[in-house]
This record gives C-alpha cells, sequence and structure tokens, in this order.
C-alpha cells in the first residue's frame, strides 16, 4: 500500500525539546488504516468495481479536486491502489477513542457507498447493489490491508520490534483474527497465507508483517511509527480496541526495557520461521496443540506463548500501574468492562486474561460475543445443523454478508440482538465521524479543514502541514502529535480563512 510521504519530517525538528513525559512515560498515539473492498450485484448490465469505487469518491472529487483528502475530524480519506477505498483514522491518545474513529470510517465509507448506490440505480436497474467490505480477502484471492500505527520512542531499535513484537503480533490472531472460510476449512485469520516475510520496507511487491518504513509523521529525533500489516480488519469493536490495547502495553514493557537498560524478557521468544508459525495459528482449530518452534531452540504453542506475554506484563503493571493508567486519562470514561472502578489497565488485563482461559478450557463459545472468528464459526456451525448438504459458496456469501458495512445484515443483527458487543453508542460514532479527538494535532487539523471548506479556501493538508494555497500561501507545521494547543503559525493560518 502506497503510505504517505514523510510530509518532510526527516529534515524538521521541534523548537521546544520533547517534553520529558511524552518520552519517559507510556502515552501514545494509536491510528488504523483500513482498505475496503467493493463488489456490486444485482445490476441489469456489466458494472466495474473500479468504477463503482469512482462513483463513491465523486463527492469527494467535486469538493477536492482529488481522491486524497482530510476531513473536519483529521482522518484521511482516500481511494488507493486497485481502487480499494481506505479511510485512515486521525491520531488518537487511548484505544478506544481510536476504536470511535475507526468506526467512523464505516459511517463514512457506508454514507458514500448508498448515496453512490441511488445513482447506480438510475442507469443499471433498480435492484443494483454496492456492497462495501470491511474484510481482506476477495472471492478471487486478491487481499487488502488493515493497518494498526503506533507511536514508537526513537531509542527502540527495529531489530527489537521484529525479535520480541513480532512473536505476540502472530499469536494475538487467537483472539483479534476475524476467521475465514476457506476451501479446505476455517481459518481464525484472513491475511495468514498471504504475509510473505516477518519485516520489510517494501509495500507492494512483498507483504511483511510489519513495515520498516521510516516515517514517523513527528520529531523524527524523538520517534518512530510502528506500522503493524499483520492484523485482520475487525467487525467486532473489542476485536478492534483489545487489539491495540494489549498491542501498546507490550510495547511498553519493551519501551521501558530499553529506557532502563533492563532486560524485557522477551528476547528469547522469537520464532524460528515467523511465516510457518503465522500459518500454523491461522489453523489454530485443527492443530490447537501445535508446537511453535523459537530461534532459541525450544517450541510451545500459540496459546503458552500469549499467557507468557500476559504473566510478563501483568507483573510489569502491577510496578507501574499509576503511570500507565495516567497515560489512559481518556480511557476510563469510554472503557468500562466490569464497573466504573476498574482502572484501564486492569480493565485490558481482565478481557486479556478472560479470554485466554476460555481458550485454554476449549470454551470458545464463550467468545463469541467479542471475537469475530467465534461469532463467524458459530454461525457456520448452526447452518450446518440445520443444513448439512450447505455448501462452500453459500458459507462464503453468508461470511462476505457479515463484512459487508453497507448493506450486510448479519452482523447487525447479531448486534440488534446484543449477540455482539457494542462498546460505543450510535451517538459516540456519531460525534467522531464529525469531531477530532480534541487531545492530540487533529483538532488542528480538524479545525483547519473545516474552516477552509466553509471559505471556500484552495487548501492543501496531511499529517504534519497545513497549507492555505490561494491567493497567499500560508501554512502552519503540526510536528508533535500529542500537542493540541494552538500556535502563532496556526492562528494565522486560521486568520488567512476568515
Amino acid at each position: 500500500m502506497p503510505q504517505l510521504r514523510d510530509s518532510g519530517t526527516r529534515t524538521l525538528h521541534a523548537t521546544e525539546p520533547v517534553p520529558s513525559a511524552e518520552m519517559d512515560g507510556f502515552c501514545r498515539i494509536f491510528g488504523v488504516e483500513t482498505e475496503y473492498g467493493v463488489a456490486v450485484t444485482g445490476a441489469e448490465k456489466p458494472v466495474d468495481a473500479g468504477q463503482v469505487a469512482m462513483t463513491m469518491f465523486q463527492p469527494i472529487v467535486s469538493r477536492s479536486r482529488s481522491t486524497n483528502t482530510y476531513l473536519t475530524n483529521g482522518s484521511r480519506l482516500y481511494l488507493d491502489v486497485g481502487s480499494h477505498p481506505e479511510y485512515a483514522t486521525a491520531e488518537a491518545r487511548d484505544p478506544y477513542k481510536a476504536l470511535a474513529q475507526d468506526l467512523a470510517g464505516e459511517h463514512v465509507m457506508r454514507n458514500l457507498a448508498l448515496k453512490a448506490q441511488r445513482k447506480l440505480r438510475e442507469s443499471h436497474g433498480e435492484h443494483a447493489t454496492i456492497h462495501v467490505f470491511k474484510n481482506n480477502v476477495d472471492s478471487a484471492g486478491h487481499a487488502f490491508g488493515c493497518h494498526e500505527n503506533y507511536l514508537v520512542r526513537r531509542f527502540v531499535p527495529l531489530e527489537a520490534i521484529e525479535h520480541q513484537l513480532l512473536p505476540f503480533l502472530i499469536t494475538r490472531q487467537l483472539y483479534t483474527g476475524a476467521g475465514r472460510m476457506t476451501p479446505d476449512g476455517f481459518q481464525i485469520t484472513q491475511r495468514a497465507d498471504f504475509l510473505d516475510e516477518a519485516v520489510s520496507s517494501a509495500t507492494t511487491r512483498s507483504r511483511p508483517m510489519v513495515n520498516t518504513r521510516d516515517e514517523p509523521h513527528a520529531d523524527p529525533d524523538s520517534f518512530r511509527r510502528l506500522h503493524v500489516i499483520i492484523g485482520d480488519s475487525n467487525r467486532s469493536q473489542w476485536a478492534t480496541w483489545m487489539k491495540l490495547a494489549v498491542t501498546h502495553l507490550v510495547l511498553c514493557v519493551i519501551e521501558d526495557a530499553f529506557r532502563q537498560g533492563v532486560s524485557s524478557g522477551f528476547e528469547d521468544w522469537a520464532f524460528a520461521d515467523p511465516a510457518a508459525a503465522n500459518r500454523a495459528v491461522s489453523r489454530f482449530l485443527d492443530m490447537p496443540d501445535a508446537e511453535l518452534l523459537l530461534a532459541s531452540g525450544e517450541s510451545v504453542t500459540a496459546l503458552a506463548l500469549q499467557r507468557r506475554y500476559y504473566a510478563a506484563v501483568a507483573s510489569f503493571v502491577a510496578n507501574h500501574r499509576e503511570m500507565m493508567d495516567a497515560a489512559f486519562a481518556g480511557e476510563a470514561s469510554g472503557w468500562n468492562v466490569a464497573n466504573a472502578a476498574v482502572s484501564p489497565t486492569a480493565a485490558i488485563l481482565g478481557q486479556w486474561n478472560r479470554v485466554l482461559n476460555a481458550l485454554e478450557q476449549g470454551n470458545y463459545d464463550a467468545l463469541a460475543d467479542c471475537v469475530d472468528w467465534v461469532a463467524k464459526r458459530r454461525i457456520f456451525d448452526a447452518l450446518h445443523r440445520r443444513r448439512p448438504n450447505v455448501t462452500f459458496a453459500q458459507l462464503e456469501q453468508l461470511e462476505l454478508d457479515y463484512h459487508d458495512i453497507a448493506n450486510g445484515r448479519l452482523y447487525s443483527s447479531l448486534a440488534d440482538r446484543s449477540q455482539i458487543r457494542q462498546l460505543l453508542t450510535s451517538d459516540e460514532i456519531e460525534r467522531a465521524v464529525h469531531e477530532a479527538p480534541q487531545d492530540t494535532r487533529a483538532a488542528l487539523r480538524g479545525r483547519f479543514v473545516e474552516a477552509a471548506l466553509a471559505s471556500g479556501a484552495q487548501f492543501s493538508a496531511d499529517w504534519t502541514h497545513l497549507a492555505v494555497t490561494a491567493p497567499e500561501r500560508r501554512e502552519a507545521v503540526l510536528l508533535d502529535p500529542f500537542n493540541a494547543a494552538s500556535t502563532p503559525e496556526f492562528d494565522a493560518l486560521m486568520s488567512a480563512l476568515q
């Protein structure tokens, strides 16, 4: 996937040192990039999916003269290679706000699709239906991604990410995998068979699990942006929240180990063959006790390795709870798994432990309200019991309906019957469609885009630059993603729009 340029941040430096709270604490910036698949059914004559995607983006083109734009909530909306609509969330300081922004992207894509559908029906018949899939593979075997972004302190070497974090990312799919029906059976992940190597800076010629391209979109002397490619597109709100939250906790342990010059405890857990381990985890239901070979020569199951990570993180949190909870300043108000008295990190650990317990006991159905692959597998099993002769094509169609955010019925039916957990209210999602997180620089970007659209000015924006391009060029640089405070440069830019 072509990524944004680094906005010149390799040659930019903050005018003030990075605050110690950002370097010495556990705060982080989160983001999610989701590529969507597009298909059409019911049309009276052939229609190309790429043409449909362009029709979806026609309102964007008319507004921005481009299929690449930023929205008033600070997010980026664009048409990617292969006619995949893509939505990159605004910067968020906690997993809950990142989830809200991700769901806002679903809302935006759904609206674009339904508007385009009305237009399509005028020329292709009243039954022409646009499907927009939040998944990772189509029926022709083409794969597309859901990428997570984490701001990581620069003093953590990339080798540590590969050796200490990647085994966690591979095995966390036990509870974050979206599940996939294949001709050979059911896999718990969608991406495993399409990832070629562990780490790489390439984005098109190969599909690495972690992308090492150095585009921090922040002060490059202090931070790097960890671009995680191994991960499915989740419909479950819990799964999206969980994969961001637990990955953050593991990163906190790794960062603090390098900060203190001590062992993280993860050094000997690297896989001998990450790609083989990834494929084995995807086939967990066929081989739940499969032994995965570590580079050290030891063998361990995916569940046992997750349990090791959990124990190490829980021990670390016990000694740093106050600072780690402070980094989730806005999380407690939004996420209350048990009750309001539970701290954010305690809530994350509680959910992590609960899901590992259920997996270890083989009680998969206990996770059907929060883990995508379990929810889908339960539906498929129930259908098999009612209709033993159900075909693979019928199951595949049912699976696509689960992922269809525009006209799908299965997922919404589960949500309406409280069979899959909803963490955010419709009002919270609607607010995220229009408002950026107010505690990151996305708030400034959102204000700028809204003012520029209202004034009719010609403007440009990216993650670190905002500019009015005519009649007189003015710009502001927003290098600190944690900073939502206005600057004289930004104020002057806003004044130019009045």
